[in-house]
């Protein structure tokens, strides 16, 4: 079973970005469909977004517009472009297959505040 990564969280002001990155322990070619997830404190973990293999990519509608997804199959990474954040895009972020193989990363911790 593949293995993900995730690195790139950190500390950002309201307004900024950060780039977060999933690297992935095996090929990725053929998981067709990648995605970003991401939990808060006391909330479920949600989808944040996904990409399929041919760069296809869908987001939820509090993102949508300031993320971005995209895939590089030969480095098997995954990565995630978040501008323009607000505080409630504070959580841990993971990547995982879409749906989710139930095996998850440590995750990186994005944290949006002034």
């Amino acid at each position: 079973q593949v293995q993900f990564v995730e690195s790139g969280g950190g500390l950002v002001q309201p307004g900024g970005s950060l780039r977060l990155s999933c690297a992935a322990s095996g090929s990725i070619a053929s998981i067709y469909i990648m995605g970003w997830y991401r939990q808060a404190p006391g909330n479920q973990r949600e989808l944040v977004g996904s990409i399929i293999g041919g760069g296809f990519t869908n987001y939820a509608d509090s993102v949508k517009g300031r993320f971005t997804i995209s895939r590089d199959n030969a480095k098997n990474t995954v990565y995630l472009q978040m501008n323009n954040l607000k505080p409630e895009d504070t959580a841990i972020y993971y990547c995982n297959t879409a749906p989710n193989s139930g095996s998850w990363g440590q995750g990186t911790q994005v944290t949006v505040s002034s």
